[in-house]
């Protein structure tokens, strides 16, 4: 079962989110709050592997509430952002705080299933050309990393075009690679990188330099 945890300061937002997942043969919800410094005391005592998390609330924010939550426990539940806009700025920035994706509050129900399975995989809900305005959005107050020692040749390629856009499927075409062996090399890259997914890889590239805005 994909544990959920639901975080909304309105309540009719939860009701009906937890209608639809609590609906679903595979899936729970297994806590709410209403803003984020409640869903970090509640937490704590409570395991889930998605956390689906509004972004403007009272007291703590869910950018707040997700930095928090990635700094307390990097291998964590997922965050999966509700958002209004598409191109809201707290949305960015819930993405570089941690988060894994986000999907707009109007969506229908069977997108917002689709993409807590998508996180829950491990995977991230959001589109390259997302990706692309969120570094455009965050490009010039990206701190300087240093570029992790150990990559091997194929996982520098991979994470070169990971940073543009590309997905699993399009790598496995490109490199003339099985879509399993692609994963793998994926899979080793984050770890290298100490990256949670897809979109903070991509993050990572810009930080560090390995890849620059419009190249």
């Amino acid at each position: 079962m994909i544990r959920v945890f639901l975080v909304d300061d309105q309540e009719l937002v939860r009701t009906g989110c937890a209608m639809v997942v609590d609906a679903q043969p595979d899936m729970e919800v297994v806590g709410e709050a209403g803003d984020g410094a409640e869903a970090l005391s509640r937490l704590s005592a409570r395991h889930a592997h998605v956390v689906v998390m509004d972004v403007r609330m009272p007291r703590m924010d869910g950018v707040e509430a997700t930095r928090r939550f990635v700094e307390r426990d990097p291998a964590g539940p997922r965050i999966l952002v509700l958002t209004t806009f598409d191109l809201d700025e707290y949305a960015f920035a819930a993405l570089a705080a941690g988060a894994s994706g986000f999907i707009l509050k109007d969506a229908p129900a069977e997108d917002m299933l689709r993409a807590i399975r998508t996180v829950h995989a491990g995977d991230s809900v959001v589109a390259p050309s997302t990706t692309r305005r969120l570094i455009d959005h965050v490009s010039g107050t990206l701190r300087t990393r240093e570029s992790p020692d150990g990559l091997t040749e194929r996982e520098r390629e991979v994470w070169r075009m990971v940073a543009t856009g590309d997905s699993n499927a399009d790598i496995a075409t490109a490199l003339h690679l099985s879509e399993g062996t692609v994963k793998t090399h994926v899979g080793r890259l984050l770890a290298k990188l100490g990256a949670r997914d897809h979109v903070h890889a991509v993050i990572r590239a810009y930080e560090t330099g390995f890849v620059r805005p419009g190249s």
